[in-house]
């Protein structure tokens, strides 16, 4: 355990350059003290780290020092070859990049973690578009990387929903991968980060001079924040619904995992007939009709009434059409 620690430790100097012995503590989640014993092992290993005093102080590598790729498992190195995912490397243009990566490090892996990489690639793929749909066309996806790496702004034409199109210059600052469809997190001038789909792009143009980025900016703060107010902004209103007895996974599938296995928390026993009764959360009343009609006759809308007359009206129509 302490040894894999030390090499996390020579990996994050070597890394990032000087450091603090209060932030070296926080990434690898021990003490302070910890830190100071770790590091003078390091020093009697014979590794070149020494300290800075004063509070701009702390520890760094000796210029020029650097480790070789050691100290990996055999798990460790498997896992990197499921990162390089090829649709959204040759999306961005990277997949000669990534390929040639693959290369190297399993050159330069040791006779057992490469066996084991090799069978990682071999038996295991990630397909990140879901069933029943194809990946966004992104024609303009790697111009817009190249904009969020080299911070350069960007003047884009983008069709928003009902299709508004708008013209936007923006501030690229990051990109994200989401269910086969990618989005640029970037902000107009002076005002907060938004959301764009990638897909909707229809023109683009990178601006001459650069941008600084925010100071603290975390994309993965960002999108995770986004993520579930994205949710709470999407469902206006609940339905009160009677479902059937081994309904539970075809419900889920068409509502979401997350918002049934809530639901069925919070709701009550089964009666007599194994019936339950749930409160569910929905985007709107012709959305929730149209879901709910998927499920056939294992389901009853209870309420609100706006919505148990609209299943009263399709189910009426479709028996004009099937008698």
């Amino acid at each position: 355990m302490r040894a894999s620690r030390l090499l996390s430790l020579l990996l994050l100097l070597q890394a990032r350059g000087r450091m603090t012995a209060t932030d070296l503590a926080a990434e690898l989640e021990v003490s302070v003290r910890t830190v100071y014993r770790d590091v003078e092992a390091l020093s009697a290993a014979g590794v070149p780290v020494y300290a800075d005093r004063g509070p701009a102080g702390g520890y760094q590598l000796l210029d020029g020092y650097r480790t070789r790729l050691t100290g990996l498992t055999a798990e460790e190195a498997s896992s990197l070859f499921l990162a390089g995912l090829p649709g959204p490397a040759a999306e961005l243009g990277l997949s000669e990049v990534v390929a040639s990566a693959e290369l190297k490090l399993l050159a330069a892996l040791p006779p057992e973690p490469r066996s084991h990489a090799s069978r990682m690639r071999e038996r295991f793929l990630m397909d990140v578009p879901g069933w029943y749909r194809d990946a966004d066309d992104v024609p303009h996806l790697s111009e817009v990387a190249a904009a969020v790496w080299e911070q350069r702004r960007l003047r884009m034409t983008y069709r928003r929903w009902g299709q508004q199109e708008v013209e936007r210059e923006v501030n690229p600052y990051g990109l994200v991968l989401k269910g086969g469809s990618w989005y640029l997190i970037a902000a107009p001038d002076g005002q907060t980060p938004r959301t764009y789909r990638v897909a909707r792009i229809l023109a683009l143009a990178t601006l001459p001079g650069g941008f600084d980025r925010p100071e603290g900016f975390d994309l993965g703060d960002f999108w995770q924040d986004y993520s579930r107010e994205f949710r709470e902004r999407m469902y206006t209103a609940e339905a009160v619904i009677k479902v059937a007895p081994g309904t539970d996974s075809l419900l889920a599938y068409t509502m979401g995992n997350d918002v049934i296995t809530a639901a069925l928390a919070e709701g009550g026993e089964p009666d007599a007939e194994g019936w339950r009764t749930l409160t569910v959360p929905i985007e709107s009343l012709r959305h929730a009709r149209w879901l709910l009609l998927r499920l056939g006759a294992s389901v009853e809308v209870l309420g609100p009434p706006e919505l148990r007359a609209l299943m009263a009206e399709a189910i009426a129509e479709l028996g004009k059409i099937y008698g």
